[in-house]
């Protein structure tokens, strides 16, 4: 069996010990990419329908649809997408003393400005010959995407630079995140902890707990990247950017009284200043 990774025997020296040629080596190893981004683009429009689905179930299903398949790849075609099953998950370890806890700060919260609460996410984005990660930044109230941006790896560099590019809209009473280790990370909660945000954490598996933006997932997947078949990493990010201007300034929410998300949160906001510069004038004037 071939190993790519093994740094002591180079591939074309694996092939002559087994007696394969290196041609037929890399035309399999084409073939098995190709086939696991196939994969790849089934598992995530099945878990967009039910994110409750775990590794067990995707296999089943896939096989159901006639794809060799087992459990093993599953698992770490998944683990790869940074995608798991939606539900309450027993705790199977313990963590360390020294890691920070933080609660999960919105269960009966009313929301009812913006900027009281913004939550964020990462999704895997399909291309024709490979694929891309996703995080956004949403406020709760009003649904506005306040930034996103798209990376090739799960590192946490791409994460802070949306979170940067939204505070310099503006800044959050509450900031909710999931447990990934992109959200955990000392560099993500120091920024937010500096500017004096309350850090909220979904509890593991629970898609309730973060649900705006599930369905803002939901929603770019049917409305844009299912309908495309991106080439290259600037066409998905010129398709993405188009999309969510569309979202946030011409597309009508019912839950927003058909609404933009830009109306909803800039006219609050407005409204909010106002508020705020009466009241120091009357202050002044008292």
């Amino acid at each position: 069996m071939i190993e790519p990774m093994n740094p002591k025997i180079p591939i074309y020296r694996q092939c002559e010990l087994i007696g394969l040629p290196r041609s037929s080596y890399y035309y399999e190893e084409r073939e098995e990419r190709e086939y696991n981004l196939l994969l790849m683009r089934l598992i995530d429009e099945e878990y967009t329908k039910a994110p409750f689905y775990g590794t067990r179930r995707m296999t089943a299903w896939l096989i159901r649809q006639g794809y060799e398949v087992n459990r093993k790849r599953i698992q770490r075609l998944m683990r790869l997408m940074g995608i798991e099953a939606i539900y309450p998950k027993k705790k199977l370890s313990i963590s360390s003393p020294e890691d920070k806890k933080y609660p999960y700060l919105l269960k009966g919260l009313a929301i009812i400005e913006p900027d009281q609460v913004w939550s964020t996410d990462i999704t895997y984005i399909r291309m024709n010959k490979g694929f891309l990660y996703l995080v956004a930044i949403i406020d709760w109230y009003s649904r506005y995407v306040l930034a996103w941006e798209l990376a090739n790896t799960l590192d946490a560099d791409f994460c802070l630079q949306a979170l940067d590019r939204a505070l310099l809209i503006s800044q959050p009473e509450i900031f909710n995140s999931d447990q990934g280790s992109q959200f955990t990370s000392c560099d993500f909660t120091s920024k937010l902890e500096k500017a004096g945000i309350q850090i909220s954490r979904d509890g593991r598996g629970r898609v309730f707990d973060n649900i705006f933006i599930e369905r803002l997932w939901r929603t770019v997947k049917y409305e844009e990247v299912y309908i495309h078949n991106y080439e290259t990493v600037k066409e998905a990010r010129e398709n993405l950017d188009s999309y969510f201007r569309f979202y946030n300034t011409e597309r009508l929410h019912q839950s927003l009284g058909y609404k933009t998300p830009q109306e909803v949160y800039l006219s609050k906001t407005i409204n909010k200043q106002e508020e705020i510069i009466h009241l120091k004038k009357a202050c002044f004037l008292s």
